[in-house]
């Protein structure tokens, strides 16, 4: 190792891979640190339950919002799979129990499903206009999110053009969300599927004057201008391992299991670190952070005050199954359901009731929930001899469960809480889930909880807000972001790459990249 490095990164999650990968492959000299035995942060596949062959997405799941571009640059062998089911939810009316199937190929069944639903037409075509509002939005968007930020008057008149394009903002950016969804559709369980979009992660409400829905809801709209979640192949780990060896074949050195002790950032960066028990320091004209706000204030020895708006609310459940459960409604089979994003006790109303529970310091009633199976799309993440046998895993993402919750007692409100989403989708199943669960040696069930708690402390998230700090809005709101690549730090040659950065947040590669494109236009420039 060097005494002197063109660029560190502090963190070797997908973004610090992928500015390293840019950063490497333009020649300059890169040393990722990370903390912990393995390279990826959450985007990690790890063998969740030893006693399997089966590698799970452990934090993060699903991909949209990384850039095409990115993997074109960087020549990725990386395959994200298509879902043909979007998404699965259960309801009984007249004691009969049925679902709402949308599909990601066909619009006609998601049609006559709504339509089995409610009755008539009316709330499909109210969908289909609230999402193209969505579409104008992501169209205008999506390419400038590997651009220097521009000013939000600027942006705003990229709007001006159509009625369309005005509505698309006022909806969109200016008002809350929940206006826009009740102006548009009618009926509680479509409402409450369309909002879950803007509440994954983050504790929020519809009529939030923040405007946090929103912004959560954009993100997770506008990936390669169609919003469609994929299925990397090969589980999230193989996004990590791609990034890993493309920065590696360009020269990047990569040292894991680091101590990082101090950082001076007084002239030229310094990081102070320990690694196998051996103290080292190594200098570097430019220093990359890829972890939260809240761990580099510690690092520095600086109070942290993040908004209220940072704080996390998502509790995640990993799950290995022998088999997939039936279900009550017998007109969908379960590969179906599970296939796509299958939501639970996700209505409009029973979402609001949840949030007021939750904002009283109550763990809700009835907690919400969105359920998918991996293996259903990809089940190269599991052995053959599983395979074989019918495994499947589950992965679940609970809401309205903010980190307050779990403060005083984790391990407690940790186990009432998964026994509580497990209530929830047994409510809908026509057996129970732990008949399905598979079984370690010593008898104990395949399934793993992780409260905000638990995120925090694994991966340093502020609150277990799996974004690092609250989503922001794709423009410059101050004259002085404008122009910028929303990675400046207060400190010179000191940027941040991870979602901590604006636009960051999700595995998306786009804070690593312009992390990387402001350091080349320094180095271009000649300043260092």
């Amino acid at each position: 190792m060097k005494a002197k490095y063109d660029v560190v990164i502090l963190g070797a999650g997908h973004n610090g891979l992928v500015a390293a990968a840019y950063l490497s492959r333009a020649g300059l000299s890169v040393l990722l640190l990370e903390k912990n035995d393995y390279v990826g942060g959450a985007t990690t596949s790890q063998k969740v339950f030893p006693d399997y062959d089966a590698w799970l997405s452990r934090y993060s799941y699903l991909v949209s919002l990384f850039p095409e571009k990115i993997i074109r640059d960087l020549n990725l062998n990386l395959e994200l799979r298509r879902r043909e089911i979007a998404s699965y939810t259960p309801y009984a009316r007249d004691g009969q129990h049925n679902g709402l199937l949308l599909s990601n190929v066909s619009e006609e069944v998601s049609r006559r499903s709504i339509f089995e639903l409610t009755g008539s037409e009316a709330e499909f075509n109210g969908m289909k206009r609230f999402y193209g509002l969505a579409g104008v939005f992501a169209e205008q968007v999506w390419d400038t999110m590997l651009r220097p930020l521009a000013a939000k008057e600027d942006f705003r008149r990229r709007f001006d053009s159509s009625d369309a394009g005005r509505e698309a903002w006022r909806s969109l950016v200016e008002e809350p969300l929940g206006r826009a969804i009740e102006r548009y559709l009618q009926d509680d369980l479509v409402r409450g599927l369309v909002f879950t979009d803007a509440k994954i992660g983050v504790f929020t409400h519809p009529h939030d004057e923040s405007l946090l829905q929103n912004r959560c809801f954009l993100y997770h709209l506008i990936g390669n201008k169609t919003g469609e979640w994929k299925v990397p192949v090969g589980g999230m780990g193989n996004v990590a391992r791609k990034l890993e060896q493309t920065a590696r074949a360009h020269g990047a050195e990569m040292l894991t299991r680091v101590d990082l002790r101090r950082l001076d950032l007084s002239g030229k960066p310094l990081v102070e670190f320990e690694c196998d028990g051996r103290a080292q320091s190594v200098e570097a004209r430019f220093l990359l952070v890829n972890f939260g706000l809240n761990v580099l204030a510690k690092i520095l020895g600086k109070p942290y005050q993040p908004d209220a708006t940072n704080e996390g609310s998502v509790f995640k459940i990993n799950m290995l199954l022998h088999r997939l459960p039936k279900l009550k409604d017998n007109s969908h089979a379960a590969t179906d359901a599970f296939r796509g994003t299958f939501h639970i006790d996700e209505s409009y109303e029973q979402m609001k009731a949840s949030y007021r529970q939750a904002a009283h310091g109550q763990l809700p009633d009835k907690v919400p929930s969105e359920i998918y199976c991996h293996t259903l799309t990809d089940d190269s993440i599991l052995s053959p001899e599983l395979r074989t046998k019918g495994f499947h895993t589950l992965t679940l993402f609970g809401i309205d469960t903010p980190w307050p919750l779990f403060a005083a007692d984790n391990d407690a409100m940790r186990q009432q809480a998964q026994a509580r989403f497990v209530a929830g989708l047994n409510g809908w199943l026509a057996e129970p889930l732990e008949d399905c669960l598979a079984q370690a040696r010593d008898g104990s069930p395949c399934i793993e909880g992780k409260s905000p708690v638990d995120i925090e402390n694994a991966l340093g998230l502020y609150h277990g807000n799996i974004f690092q700090t609250a989503l922001t809005f794709p423009f410059a709101e101050t004259k002085e972001e404008t122009g910028k690549w929303g990675v400046e730090t207060e400190y010179e040659n000191v940027y941040l790459c991870g979602s901590s950065a604006q636009r960051g947040g999700a595995v998306s590669g786009i804070p690593g990249h312009n992390a990387a494109m402001k350091v080349l236009e320094r180095v271009r420039s000649g300043q260092t």
